[in-house]
This record gives structure tokens, C-alpha cells and sequence, in this order.
């Protein structure tokens, strides 16, 4: 099977922590859309909040229990179940598993399957041509200060405008309170990012703490333009894993 250049091979391989679905996307532009999940493993940041602290942390978890090397043929086999119409991404980091072959050979098959491809990623990686070519959505979400991680590994400038560039992405934001609303504000406008194409969402695990944050930020992000999303699947799951 072959898409463009690249030569697609469902025996290559990926780290994976988990594939799951059909469920609903959860978060932005996409927000109850139905889809299936591809979570990978690693990332090169690490976020004080972070929900899947088990594809990266191994001061917390044995990441040979929690990760596992799947055949893209695997992968797609089961993201595939009931048909969705779009396939998710996530991480981890994704993009850290662009100069694979196993990435190129499951955006490729995903694409002959005829879905969407949404990929989640924290901006911190500029996408390569291929990536840029077959994703059809970037769902970016650069970590504001209190994620933890110094600015300068958070906020790289360079992957931001690539992405830009593809005119494919979107930015979400995991705010708390109207401080960190104003902190989206900068952070947009020192790198050009129209108020358009920006999603504040709450943080948080569960449906009361989602709700109360949700109630001290709308306005404040609606006044700057922003949009607002929740996050439909712990609305509806709370921290369920695989949903």
C-alpha cells in the first residue's frame, strides 16, 4: 500500500497506551463529534495536572506495564470498531512519534480508511510535511505557567508558527480562573494567534469543579474573543479512563 512518497506497511510499529472507542471527542471545535481514540506513549513535558501521567512518568509507573509496542495494523483494527467517522490522536506527545514509520504508515491507512485525523499536541513540535498533509485538525494546547514546566520547554515560537502555518490548528487552553484567562491574552498575542481560533476549557476531574470554573471564566474569555469549551467526556464519564 502506498500514499504519495511513503510506502505504508500495517506491520510497522507504535508505543501505545491505549485504543479505545467509539466514544464522543471531548474538548474543542469537535466537541461531541463521535470518534475513536489513539493514545500514545511518551511525552516531552510534564505537567503538574496531567490525567495520563502513565504514558510519560516513569518515577510514578512502570512503563513497561503501562506501554506497548502494537502494529499499526492492530491499532487501526481496533480504533475502527463501530465505524467512527474521525480518529483522535493523543498522548503523551504525539508528535514526538512523527519520524517513525509507524507514524507515517497510520496516518496512511487512516486515510485510505476515509476518516478524519484530529491530533492533540502541546505545540511544542513542529509538524513535518507528511503530518501537515494528512492531519486534518491540530489540536494544540500550549501549557500556561501553572503546568509546572519552565517557559522556555513549554513555549517554543518556532513549532507554534509551523502549526499556524498549516492553517489546521486550533488552541485550547486548561484554565482555572480569570488569571489564567489573561494569561491565554498574552500568551496570543506574543505569537499572532487569532482570538478565533482559540478554545478555553476548565480544568478539572469532575462535573462540579468543571461547572464552578466554568462559571468564573466564560466571560472573561468571551470578552476576549475567545471561545469556550467544556470537557464533555468528564462531564459525562468524570475521570473514567478509556472514554
Amino acid at each position: 500500500m502506498t500514499a504519495g512518497t511513503f510506502t505504508l506497511d500495517t506491520a510497522d510499529t507504535l508505543v501505545v497506551r491505549e485504543v479505545f472507542g467509539p466514544t464522543v471527542q471531548g474538548e474543542g471545535p469537535s466537541t461531541g463529534r463521535r470518534c475513536s481514540f489513539v493514545r500514545l506513549g511518551g511525552c516531552n513535558l510534564a505537567c503538574q495536572w496531567c490525567d495520563t501521567p502513565e504514558t510519560w512518568d516513569a518515577s510514578r509507573f512502570d512503563l513497561r506495564q503501562t506501554l506497548t509496542r502494537r502494529t499499526v495494523s492492530e491499532i487501526v483494527t481496533r480504533a475502527m470498531q463501530g465505524d467512527p467517522p474521525m480518529v483522535v490522536i493523543t498522548g503523551g506527545e504525539p508528535l514526538l512519534h512523527q519520524h517513525q514509520d509507524g507514524w507515517r504508515s497510520l496516518l496512511g491507512v487512516l486515510i485510505c480508511a476515509g476518516v478524519e485525523i484530529e491530533v492533540e499536541t502541546n505545540g511544542t513540535q513542529e509538524p513535518e510535511q507528511h503530518t501537515a498533509r494528512w492531519v486534518t485538525r491540530f489540536n494544540v494546547s500550549p501549557k500556561l505557567a501553572h503546568a509546572g514546566d519552565p517557559a522556555d520547554k513549554r513555549i517554543r515560537p518556532g513549532a507554534l508558527y509551523a502549526l499556524l502555518e498549516t492553517r489546521k490548528a486550533v488552541f485550547k487552553f486548561v484554565v482555572r480562573d480569570q488569571a489564567d484567562v489573561h494569561e491565554v491574552q498574552a500568551f496570543t498575542a506574543a505569537h499572532a494567534i487569532p482570538p478565533h481560533l482559540v478554545w478555553v476549557m476548565p480544568e478539572g476531574t469532575d462535573t462540579a469543579t468543571l461547572s464552578a470554573c466554568l462559571a468564573e471564566v466564560a466571560d472573561p474569555a468571551i470578552t476576549a474573543g475567545f471561545n469556550v469549551t467544556n470537557r464533555l467526556h468528564v462531564a459525562i464519564w468524570a475521570d473514567e479512563k478509556g472514554r
